[in-house]
């Protein structure tokens, strides 16, 4: 056999493995034993112990977190209650698209009330108005009167 050769672990780095995983990633974990990201794959990958001790303190962390989350959820925290609906729900957003039509074109004008026809009658006289005063306000800053009121 030629190379390297395999890198091997004392028990302590063994045991610190397991504690490290529950706070830090693969490759800071790699750093912390002064050895290569790859190397440390590598030892994962041929030692099952290993493994299952990265993989064990790693659920540790998330369960312990996940703990939380459903306390504060259980406790009223909307936004936790929102996060853990989507992510362990399986709720989801969604736009209703019927809601982003434009209205207008569902209102069959011979169907309104004498009330609702003389409120659109109003508004129309309100938009009007409105125009009228932009279009005036434009005409005196154009000749130097620009005033506010």
């Amino acid at each position: 056999m030629t190379g390297r050769p395999l890198t091997t672990l004392t028990e302590a780095q063994r045991a610190e493995v397991e504690t490290l995983a529950a706070v830090l990633n693969a490759e800071q974990i790699a750093d912390f034993l002064g050895i290569g990201r790859t190397t440390f794959f590598a030892i994962l990958n041929r030692d099952e112990d290993l493994s299952e001790r990265y993989k064990r303190g790693k659920a540790r962390a998330i369960g312990a977190v996940a703990q939380s989350l459903v306390t504060k959820a259980r406790a009223g925290n909307v936004t936790a209650m929102i996060f853990f609906l989507k992510t362990q729900g399986g709720w989801r957003e969604s736009v209703d698209l019927a809601v982003k039509q434009d209205p207008i074109d569902e209102i069959d004008l011979s169907q309104l009330s004498d009330e609702e026809l003389n409120a659109l009658a109003e508004y129309g006289k309100m938009l009007e108005n409105a125009k009228k005063s932009i279009l005036d306000a434009r005409k005196e800053k154009a000749n130097g009167r620009w005033s506010v009121a």
